[in-house]
C-alpha cells in the first residue's frame, strides 16, 4: 500500500511540475521559441558579439527583475568609436584592456537582437556559451520572460544543449 501511495504522489508531482506555468527566459525568432532557460528573478545572461566596425568583442550583461522584466546591468568593450557612449550607468573604468560600464540598470524589455553571422553573436547563460548567429538572413531574436508550463517549452529548453 505504501508503494502505491508513493508512486501516486510521484506521478502527481510530475504532472503538477509539467503543468505549472514557470517563468522562462524565452529567446524567440518570430513567434517560435528557439531557446528557453529558467528565468526567475535574478537570472542573468550575457550577449557577446564582434563589433562590425571596431572588429573587437563587445559584451552586454542582463538580469531578470523582480517583476519579470529584462534590464541591462552593464557592458564592456575594447575601444571607443562612433555611437559608443562616453559613460553609462554609475561607474566607468578600465579592466584588463576593457572599458567597463556598470550600474546601468535600465529596463530593455523585450530585448530585440539581430544576430548577423559576421558579428558572431553568442549568449552566455549559467557559464555556458550558446551560438545565436546563423546563415542569412540574420535572425532577429526577442528576449523576454514568459510564463509557460514545462511541457510547452521542452523543445526550446533542450535545443541549446543539442547545438
Amino acid at each position: 500500500m505504501r508503494k502505491v501511495w508513493l508512486s501516486s504522489a510521484m506521478v502527481a508531482i510530475t504532472i503538477a511540475t509539467m503543468l505549472y506555468p514557470w517563468p522562462w527566459l524565452a529567446v524567440r525568432e518570430g513567434s517560435q521559441w528557439r531557446y528557453a532557460f529558467p528565468g526567475w528573478e535574478g537570472t542573468s545572461f550575457t550577449l557577446r558579439w564582434t563589433h562590425s566596425v571596431e572588429k573587437e568583442d563587445w559584451e552586454e550583461w542582463f538580469e531578470v527583475t523582480e517583476g519579470g522584466a529584462i534590464k541591462i546591468t552593464g557592458t564592456r568593450f575594447k575601444t571607443f568609436g562612433a555611437g559608443v557612449p562616453a559613460s553609462a550607468g554609475k561607474e566607468t573604468h578600465l579592466e584588463d584592456g576593457w572599458v567597463v560600464m556598470t550600474g546601468i540598470d535600465r529596463i530593455v524589455d523585450p530585448l530585440a537582437v539581430q544576430a548577423a553571422s559576421a558579428e558572431h553573436y553568442r549568449m552566455r547563460y549559467a557559464g555556458y556559451m550558446f551560438a545565436l548567429s546563423h546563415a542569412s538572413p540574420p535572425p532577429i531574436y526577442t528576449f523576454s520572460v514568459r510564463r509557460a508550463p514545462l511541457w510547452r517549452v521542452l523543445p526550446a529548453l533542450v535545443r541549446p544543449w543539442l547545438s
